[in-house]
C-alpha cells in the first residue's frame, strides 16, 4: 500500500524543484520520534543533539559558505505517521538534499520509499537487522549500529560463562523479529540450544509465565523500553530474577528506565520491586560515547564537553537532569550529533567533486540521480572521530562500532567490558557481580541419584540367609548319614534332600536380589537379573515340588483305600518324576524367556526432589533400577500362572489329606503344614511386591523375609521331629510320641493286608450261615410231630454249634487286625 502511494506521488509530482530562495542554504529533512506512547521515543534527546550539531557545523564553516538547515516533524515512532511526515517534507518547499530519521519501524518505511526520490537516508536511531538489506534499502546509512552487532557479543558472553541453554522473549516488531533470526542462526553455529522463543504484542504476562514453565534461566529480552517495564514487573511477579536467572536487555534504555513512568504506564510494581527485579541483568549496546573523555573530536569538543552542553539544553527544556531523570534517547544523542556531522562532511566532499565538474549541489532535484550518487559515494567513504567514537560505514551502510557490556549492580549500570566484532576481541574488566556469589547456571542441574538398598538391611538379610543355608546344608548331611534309620527311611530321604536343595537355592537368591548399583556395574546388572530369576524359580520348584510329590502320594493311597481297591503301591521313582516334570516346565519357560526376550536393566525415574543441604540450583532426580524385558508382563504372567496352579493343586491335595495318617509316609502331616505355609506366604507376597516395587528397601525386605520364612518353617516342620527322634531314640524304636505317624515294617504291612482279606471271607461265610439258620427256624415251626421235633432239635443244636465256632473265629481275626 505504501509503495502504491509512493508511485502515485512520483507520477503526479514528477516536476523538478529548484532553489528559489536562500541559495546558500542546504536543506535536510528530519523525522524524530518524540511524543508517542510506544516504541522508541528517542527524539526527545536526539533532536536537541541535532540542533547542537547544526550550530557547530555552521559555526565551523564546514560547508564553505553554505549553511545547513533542518526541517523536521514528530513521527511518534509510528510508520504511518512517519510516511506522512516524509511526504510533507518532500512536497513542501524548500527541496531537501537528505533525510534524517529515527526509530526502526519509521526508518524502514522512509528508507524503502526514499529511493524513489533519489534521496539518501541517514538513520541516527535504528537497529533493525532488516535495514542491512542493500537490495531493499539501497540509499540507507545509519550511525546506529545494527542490532546484529549484539548477537556475537551475547554469544561470546554465553560461551565465557558456560551458558549453552537460553530462551528468547521478544516483542512482535520487525526489528526484534529479524534480530531473533540472527541470534538463532548464531546459536546454532555455536552449539547453543534455544529452549523456547516467546513473543507478545503488548502484554507479556503469558509469555513470561511460559518462560517459567520451560525452566528458562538465561533469557534474551528484545523489546522497547515501555514493554521492558511491563516485562520487568511480570518478572518480579513470577520470581524470574535473582541468583538463578540472567536477563540480557537492550542497552539503549536510559540508565534509570526501570524507575520511570511507572504510574503513567500503569505498572503494577513499586520502584523498589522494579529495582529488585532489575538487579544483575546484563545489557549489550553499541558504543555510543567516546570513551576517551579528553580526546577532541571533529567538532573540536570532547565527549565530556558535549555531555555538559547537552545536559544544559535538556535542563533548560525542563528535564530533571540533576536528579538523573534523562529523556528517552539520551544514550543515542551522540549518534544523532555525529549523523549531522556525517551529512556535512559528505556534502563538503560532494561539493568539491561537483565544483571540479562545474556543477553545484544546489542544482539537485529528485530526478537528479548523478548528484544523488555523488552524495551516496561521499557518505559511504566518510570517516571521522565523533562524539560516539570512530564513525565509519560498512558496505551495507551499517555503523562499525565496538559493543559495550554493562550490568546493573546495586541499582546502577557498571561497565563490564567491550567487544570488537571485527577482531573478535573481548576486553573484560572482571567487575561482574552475581547474586549468591557464583555464576548462575543455564539450567537446573539434574543430579541423577540411584536409589540403592540400605547397607544395614542388606547385611542383616544376608546374615540370616547365610545361617539358613548352613542349617539346610547341615540337614542334608544329617539326612544322608541317617537315611537307614526308620524315621528317615519312611519319609523318603531323597525327597528330603531335594527339598533342602531347593531351600538352599531359594535362600541363595537373596544374595542376588541384594546386588544393585552400589555393588555391581550397570553392564553386569542384566546378567544378575537372569541368574536370580533362574535360581529363585528352580529353588522354588525343587523345594515345593518335593513336598508336593509327598502329599500327592498320600492322596493316591488314601483314595485307593476309600474305593476298597487293591492297588499296587506307587513306586518312589514316580514321586521323583513329578519333581523332574515340574523342573522341566520351569527350564523350558526360563530358556524361552532368556532367548526370546532377555531381561535388561530398566530405569524407573521419580519426580525431582530438592536437595537437603545445598544452596545450589540443583534438583535431585531419583532413579531405581529394575529387571525388565520388552514383553515382561507376558512372561511374568506365564510364570506366575504356572506357579499359581501348582500352589492351588498343592493346597487342594493337602486339604484332602489333612486327617490322613499313613505309615508309608510318616511326615505327611508336617509336609501338608509346610505347603499351607508356602501357599499363604506366596499369596501375601505377590501383591505386596507389586505395590512396593518402587520402594527398594521395603520390596527387598519383604521378598527376603518371605523366602526366609518359608524355608526356615518348612525345614523346622519336617526335620525337627526327625532330629529329636534320632537324638532320643538311638536304638530306632518303632513308635515315639515325637513321631505319631511312625511307620511299620514291610512284613507287618503284608500281614495286615492278609488279615483284612481273611476277615472279608469269614464275614461272607457268617452271613451265609445266618441265612441258613433263619430258614431252619421257619421249617421247624411248620412241623408238628414229636419225632420230627426231636430230630429237628438235634440238627438245630448242630447248626448253633457251627455258628458259635464261626463267630469266635471272626472275633479272633478282628483282634489280630487291631494289632
Amino acid at each position: 500500500m505504501i509503495q502504491l502511494v509512493i508511485n502515485i506521488f512520483v507520477l503526479l509530482n514528477n516536476v523538478p524543484f529548484s532553489f528559489q530562495e536562500d541559495d546558500n542554504v542546504l536543506h535536510i529533512g528530519g523525522i524524530f520520534p518524540i511524543g508517542g506512547k510506544g516504541g522508541w521515543q528517542g527524539g526527545q534527546a536526539c533532536e536537541p543533539a541535532v540542533r547542537l550539531a547544526l550550530e557547530d557545523v555552521n559555526k565551523n564553516s564546514v560547508l564553505s559558505g553554505y549553511q545547513l538547515k533542518l526541517h523536521w516533524n514528530d513521527s511518534e515512532c509510528d510508520p504511518g505517521l512517519g510516511a506522512s511526515v516524509m511526504y510533507d517534507l518532500l512536497y513542501n518547499k524548500p527541496q531537501k538534499l537528505m533525510l534524517l530519521a529515527g526509530c526502526s519501524t519509521v526508518c524502514t518505511t522512509v528508507a524503502e520509499a526514499a529511493k524513489m526520490w533519489n534521496l539518501v537516508v541517514l538513520c541516527y536511531g535504528a537497529s533493525s537487522p532488516a535495514l542491512s538489506d542493500r537490495n531493499r534499502f539501497p540509499t540507507l546509512f545509519r550511525t546506529h549500529p545494527s542490532a546484529t552487532v549484539h548477537s556475537p557479543t551475547r554469544i561470546t558472553l554465553m560461551k565465557k560463562f558456560g551458558w549453552y541453554r537460553i530462551a528468547i522473549l521478544q516483542q512482535t516488531e520487525e526489528v526484534f523479529i529479524s534480530t531473533v533470526e540472527d541470534i538463532e542462526l548464531r546459536c546454532k553455529q555455536n552449539g547453543i540450544e534455544i529452549i523456547t522463543r516467546q513473543s507478545f504484542v503488548s502484554d507479556p504476562a503469558d509469555a513470561v509465565k511460559n518462560l517459567r514453565r520451560q525452566d528458562a534461566r538465561i533469557i534474551v529480552g528484545l523489546f522497547y523500553v515501555v514493554a521492558a517495564r511491563k516485562v520487568l514487573c511480570e518478572m518480579y511477579k513470577q520470581q524470574l530474577y535473582g541468583k538463578s536467572y540472567v536477563w540480557f536487555f537492550i542497552g539503549w534504555y536510559e540508565d534509570n528506565w526501570f524507575e520511570l513512568n511507572l504510574d503513567k504506564e500503569g505498572i503494577e510494581c513499586t520502584r523498589e520491586q522494579m529495582r529488585i527485579a532489575a538487579e544483575g541483568h546484563i545489557t549489550t549496546e553499541a558504543l555510543m560515547w567516546n570513551q576517551n573523555i579528553n580526546q577532541k573530536t571533529v567538532s573540536g569538543m570532547t565527549s565530556e564537553d558535549f555531555r555538559q552542553r547537552l545536559e544544559n539544553v535538556l535542563r533548560s527544556e525542563g528535564y530533571a537532569i540533576d536528579r538523573h531523570r534523562y529523556p528517552e534517547g539520551y544514550q543515542e544523542a551522540p549518534l544523532a550529533y555525529d549523523a549531522v556531522w556525517a551529512v556535512a562532511l559528505a556534502f563538503n566532499k560532494t561539493m568539491s567533486i561537483l565544483e571540479k565538474q562545474g556543477k553545484s549541489i544546489t542544482s539537485f532535484n529528485y530526478n537528479n540521480k548523478e548528484i544523488a550518487d555523488h552524495i551516496y559515494s561521499a557518505i559511504n567513504s566518510t570517516q571521522f572521530l565523533g562524539i560516539s567514537g570512530w564513525v565509519a560505514f560498512s558496505s551495507q551502510g551499517d555503523r562499525i562500532a565496538l559493543t559495550q557490556i554493562e550490568q546493573v549492580i546495586d541499582g546502577k549500570y557498571v561497565k563490564l567490558g567491550y567487544y570488537d566484532t571485527q577482531s573478535d576481541n573481548l576486553t573484560w574488566f572482571d567487575k561482574e557481580r552475581w547474586i549468591g556469589g557464583k555464576i548462575p547456571q543455564d539450567r537446573t542441574v539434574i543430579r541423577r541419584v540411584l536409589r540403592t538398598l540400605s547397607i544395614p538391611l542388606l547385611i542383616c538379610m544376608w546374615v540370616i540367609t547365610t545361617i539358613g543355608i548352613l542349617v539346610a546344608v547341615s540337614l542334608i548331611i544329617f539326612n544322608v548319614l541317617n537315611h537307614h534309620r526308620r524315621v528317615i527311611a519312611q519319609s523318603y530321604p531323597a525327597c528330603n534332600t531335594i527339598m533342602l536343595s531347593g531351600c538352599v537355592l531359594s535362600l541363595s537368591s537373596i544374595y542376588l536380589f541384594g546386588l544393585d548399583g552400589q555393588i555391581i556395574s550397570s553392564a553386569v546388572f542384566p546378567n544378575i537379573c537372569q541368574i536370580k530369576t533362574w535360581v529363585l524359580s528352580i529353588g522354588f520348584t525343587l523345594g515345593y515340588g518335593a513336598m508336593y510329590s509327598k502329599v500327592w502320594r498320600v492322596h493316591r493311597l488314601h483314595t485307593s483305600q476309600k474305593k476298597n481297591a487293591i492297588r499296587k503301591a506307587l513306586q518312589p521313582w514316580k514321586m521323583y518324576s513329578i519333581v523332574i516334570f515340574l523342573l522341566g516346565v520351569d527350564v523350558a519357560i526360563l530358556f524361552l524367556w532368556q532367548c526370546m526376550d532377555p531381561l535388561k536393566r530398566d530405569i524407573q525415574v521419580f519426580p525431582m526432589e530438592n536437595p537437603l543441604n545445598s544452596n545450589d540450583d540443583i534438583k535431585i532426580r531419583p532413579e531405581l533400577e529394575h529387571c525388565k524385558s520388552v514383553n515382561h508382563n507376558f512372561w511374568l504372567s506365564l510364570t506366575l500362572s504356572y506357579k499359581g496352579l501348582l500352589l492351588l493343586f498343592g493346597l487342594f491335595v493337602s486339604y484332602e489329606t489333612r486327617s490322613v495318617k499313613l505309615r508309608q509316609i510318616n511326615d505327611s502331616r508336617y509336609v501338608g503344614m509346610s505347603i499351607y505355609n508356602v501357599v499363604v506366604t506366596c499369596l501375601i507376597t505377590a501383591p505386596v511386591i507389586m505395590v512396593t516395587a518402587s520402594q527398594q528397601d521395603a520390596s527387598f525386605a519383604f521378598v527376603a523375609l518371605s523366602v526366609i520364612f518359608c524355608c526356615f518353617l518348612s525345614m523346622a516342620l519336617i526335620f525337627v521331629p526327625k532330629v529329636i527322634e534320632v537324638i532320643r531314640d538311638p536304638h530306632d524304636k518303632p513308635e515315639s510320641k515325637y513321631n505319631p505317624d511312625a511307620g511299620m515294617s514291610k512284613e507287618d504291612e503284608d500281614k495286615y493286608k492278609r488279615l483284612i482279606d481273611e476277615n472279608k471271607q469269614l464275614a461272607a461265610k457268617i452271613k451265609e450261615k445266618e441265612d441258613r439258620l433263619k430258614q431252619l427256624k421257619s421249617d421247624l415251626a411248620s412241623l408238628r410231630g414229636d419225632t420230627d421235633k426231636t430230630e429237628l432239635k438235634w440238627n438245630d443244636e448242630s447248626q448253633l454249634t457251627e455258628h458259635s465256632f464261626l463267630s469266635q473265629s471272626l472275633s479272633r481275626i478282628d483282634e489280630n487286625s487291631q494289632m
